[in-house]
């Protein structure tokens, strides 16, 4: 204390202002000794005034220093100064539902020159701190300096250990990120590090604004939680229930390219993502490329109309198709020609090759591109993943005819919510994105398709579900004017597709009907490997688990994005009628031979 009072005597402002009181002092004394009664009148006033000085001084910074801790605002969300732990913003949905938050949490500290009975309290912290790594413990006690234990502890465990009264067990508040929802929307949402880095997901993508944001209130996104728990749960139940190896669902308003809910199957908790395994840290709708089978379709139909190679009264014998060495094959047989829309319905992938190798490889690698499925899908996370392409600039009839129905090309599930919503929301590709989007101010994509071809596959989409041919009947919800392609594609193994080992995916849009540009939505759903069941009939194409899953996302979710559910006699009519042939699903096996 002696040493600080010295050191702060010494202070270039202390020694100052004594230099001024002692030189004061001098000068009175000087005119009492010298008893010159007008001089000392003088010098009382010089005294008096420079007292009053300092005196209105000291006054005036009080005053500002009381003001400041008052009224400045400091430590509140919105003032001067972050509050404590508030190192990122709070993450929220549209609604303002919380995503992620900092929370006060504690480092525990063990400084070993203060312990009376180490091992006591190695027996009493181990117990009490189950976390704690043994060998670390014993490490600290042994060390000549104060050790750092363990973080993240809450003000209820802090409180605990510290009634336990142990010496030389200190605690510091340390910032620490929590995830209220843990499993659900993780893989979205992502996670940071200890010091509040983002590492994934949205935590990531985002990483500079949330940070810039601290204080200054939440960070609102596109998600919604409620349609995110609603796919969560939808999927997660089907993914258990055929035995899947991993799974996608995605969520989307395909006029402002936000996307609604994200999900990724199997999954893990936020708050421990060290505790996963790799493979399921992996956000499988943005990072993971996949052959997607019949649901290219949609692109490939669309490229067919718009560029005027083929009409909806377009007809194609289907019986067979021999490309080199390469047999394309419909799951179900159909006898003779068919039209386009027949084609669509039937999933027939021989009237699709057709289709594709009339327009031409030229035409379908220009359409293919601008429907965004030759980069990765224009959203903020990095893990957005880019394709996997066929080899060489100039595309054989093999490739052309596998590609039309979606093998020889891998995308990831963003890629294919991004490129039909551009076709779906009448024509226009709008990239997703994770941000909030003011409803009033809709963005303008970059033109794919027309109008009249946008309204052509929204009627073609709910054809495949109203019609007794379709292959997404299962896909139905009531009243919700649902439209929809299934597809199943074969999995690659040991560079060979597979006969009895699939991808099943489902791509819905709804409401169909009603204006081009009224509110309308997509949502899809992927499911790797599932297995056969007696429920199924030993199918496990996409109509019988995929198809059924969105449904019931669509019937859940509706109301939520403020969709009215129509009375069934009011529904409106399918304006495309087929005629009647063999229910099918989609062309599970496609193609003999090698995988390109």
């Amino acid at each position: 204390m002696i040493q600080h009072d010295i050191a702060d005597y010494r202070a270039p402002g202390r020694r100052w202002f004594s230099q001024v009181v002692w030189g004061l002092e001098e000068a009175f004394k000087k005119a009492k000794a010298a008893d010159q009664a007008e001089d000392d009148t003088r010098t009382r006033m010089r005294i008096f005034i420079l007292l009053a000085l300092f005196a209105t001084g000291f006054g005036c910074l009080a005053l500002g220093a009381s003001h400041s801790a008052l009224f400045s605002g400091a430590g509140k969300p919105n003032g001067y100064l972050a509050p404590l732990g508030a190192a990122r913003a709070d993450l929220t949905d549209r609604e303002g539902r919380l995503l992620a938050v900092d929370l006060i949490h504690f480092g525990v500290y063990v400084d070993p020159r203060e312990i009376w009975d180490p091992a006591e309290t190695q027996r009493v912290l181990g117990a009490a701190l189950p976390g704690l790594q043994t060998a670390r413990l014993d490490k600290a006690l042994h060390s000549d300096r104060r050790e750092y234990l363990l973080g993240g502890l809450t003000p209820e465990e802090k409180a605990r250990i510290q009634d336990m009264g142990l010496p030389g067990v200190s605690f510091e508040e340390e910032e620490h990120r929590v995830y209220p929802l843990g499993t659900s929307a993780a893989h979205v949402i992502g996670f940071t590090d200890k010091g509040g880095t983002g590492l994934a997901g949205m935590e990531l993508a985002f990483d500079e604004q949330i940070r810039r944001q601290a204080g200054q209130g939440p960070f609102a996104t596109s998600i919604d939680l409620r349609v995110q728990a609603a796919l969560d749960d939808e999927l997660e139940k089907t993914a258990i229930k055929f035995g899947v190896n991993d799974a996608v669902g995605i969520v989307t308003n395909i006029h402002t390219g936000e996307v609604l809910g994200m999900s990724s199957w199997p999954n893990y908790d936020s708050n421990v993502p060290g505790q996963a395994a790799p493979y399921n840290l992996v956000n499988r709708a943005a990072a993971s490329v996949y052959e997607p089978g019949s649901v290219f379709k949609v692109f490939s139909m669309a490229m067919a109309l718009d560029s005027g190679s083929a009409t909806m009264n377009s007809t194609y014998n289907v019986e067979s198709l021999q490309l080199g060495n390469r047999t394309i094959h419909d799951f179900h047989a159909v006898h003779g020609a068919i039209t386009l829309p027949e084609v669509f319905i039937h999933s027939s992938n021989i009237g699709t090759a057709k289709m594709a190798l009339q327009a031409g490889a030229p035409t379908l690698t220009k359409y293919f591109k601008a429907f965004g499925l030759f980069t990765p899908a224009k959203i903020e996370l990095s893990e957005s993943a880019r394709p996997i392409l066929p080899r060489g600039a100039n595309w054989t009839d093999g490739t052309v005819a596998s590609t039309s129905f979606g093998q020889s090309i891998s995308v990831s599930p963003l890629s294919l919510a991004q490129g039909m919503g551009g076709i779906l929301n009448g024509g226009e590709l709008i990239p997703l994105t994770l941000k909030k989007v003011d409803p009033a101010n809709r963005p303008k994509g970059t033109r794919i398709v027309s109008e009249d071809t946008s309204r052509k596959m929204l009627d073609l989409m709910r054809l495949n579900v109203t019609a007794k041919e379709g292959s997404g009947g299962k896909a139905d919800a009531p009243g919700l004017s649902v439209g929809g392609k299934t597809g199943t594609a074969q999995l690659v193994i040991d560079k060979k597709y597979s006969k009895d080992r699939v991808l099943a995916s489902f791509a819905a849009v709804f409401p169909t009907d009603g204006p081009i540009d009224a509110d309308r939505y997509f949502v899809l759903i992927m499911l790797k490997d599932p297995k056969r069941l007696p429920e199924t009939f030993g199918f496990a194409t996409a109509g019988w688990n995929a198809a059924p899953a969105a449904g019931r996302v669509i019937d859940r979710i509706a109301p939520f994005v403020g969709v009215r559910r129509a009375a069934p006699a009011l529904a409106a009519a399918t304006p495309i009628a087929v005629a009647a042939k063999p229910a099918g699903d989609e062309g599970s096996l496609a193609i003999e031979g090698d995988a390109q």
